[in-house]
């Protein structure tokens, strides 16, 4: 399979809305660059958030892009990827996995299980609320703050 987000970037270039965002986008830990064959790279290590659309131009796509631009770094302290696929001809194996219908946002755990699919653009807020009541999360922060008494 193609390398997807690259492909994705490049049309993002075409809009002059993202023109001074995409520099900050590749250069990002949120938004991944790597070639994705599949979810297993991320097991243990990283909550994939994956943003299907048929087209780079669909408009759900392009506010979930923003939506998850402004919340960047809240999506970072969570270990989130963002992965983007808007070539349905392709049929990637995250596709094919998930079974996207047009737009969908889907939020993958780090036991690489599916926990959340959305049909609509969602803002990060309600994105890291998801993520927040997850067991493992739960237990990341409880050790963040144990670690935190200790040390202090």
């Amino acid at each position: 399979m193609k390398p997807l987000l690259p492909l994705v970037l490049t049309g993002l270039f075409a809009f002059p809305l993202f023109a001074e965002d995409t520099a900050d986008t590749q250069n990002s830990d949120v938004f991944d660059s790597v070639e994705t064959k599949d979810l297993s790279q991320f097991v243990w290590k990283k909550r994939p958030v994956v943003v299907f659309a048929d087209n780079e131009a669909d408009p759900r796509f392009i506010e979930q892009l923003e939506l998850l631009r402004e919340g960047e770094a809240d999506l970072a302290d969570r270990d989130v990827v963002v992965l983007l696929d808007t070539d349905p001809d392709a049929k990637s194996d995250l596709r094919l996995k998930l079974r996207p219908r047009g737009f969908m946002l889907a939020i993958i755990g780090k036991d690489g299980g599916i926990k959340l699919r959305k049909p609509f653009p969602w803002d990060v807020r309600e994105i890291t609320r998801s993520i927040d009541k997850m067991p493992m999360r739960k237990r990341e922060v409880r050790e963040q703050k144990e670690a935190a008494a200790t040390d202090g």
